[in-house]
């Protein structure tokens, strides 16, 4: 079995660019009273704490690490400003939140399935545990729709 380490590479893209995102909301938020800002907040420790393990694994096997183009990051942030200037509510955002990490776990699932026998264990049970993040991170948004 020869690593690929493509789900570990995944991951820590993954929990970049939610970071960034979730970093520019809850700037835009700054101002506002939405009782959302805690719980994304809590989220965003969680996605930056992935981020930092997935970094430490891919360095430990010499594998490096793409960063998110700028353009991406203009493209979402752009995506939330609209987004909040139309309807800050926190159902709104909960449901913008909600639609981003669905196709992020969507898309998880798709790694795992393609790449589950090209990885390590530990880095086959990175992906899955990442999954079971973002499945409960969706259900903790979801109580404010």
């Amino acid at each position: 079995m020869k690593e690929n380490f493509k789900l570990a590479l995944h991951i820590y893209q993954d929990a970049e660019m939610a970071s960034y995102t979730l970093t520019k909301l809850l700037r835009d938020l700054e101002d506002r009273d939405n009782k959302i800002k805690k719980t994304t907040e809590d989220v965003l420790k969680e996605y930056e704490e992935w981020k930092s393990k997935m970094e430490k694994f891919l360095k430990k096997n010499n594998i490096k690490i793409d960063e998110t183009t700028l353009f991406e990051k203009m493209m979402a942030n752009m995506g939330i400003k609209k987004e909040v200037k139309k309807d800050n509510s926190d159902s709104s955002i909960a449901d913008m939140l909600i639609k981003g990490v669905s196709m992020g776990s969507i898309d998880m699932e798709k790694k795992i399935s393609e790449h589950k026998d090209d990885v390590s264990s530990e880095e086959l049970g990175y992906a899955k545990d990442f999954l079971k993040f973002q499945e409960k991170t969706i259900d903790i948004f979801k109580k404010y729709l």
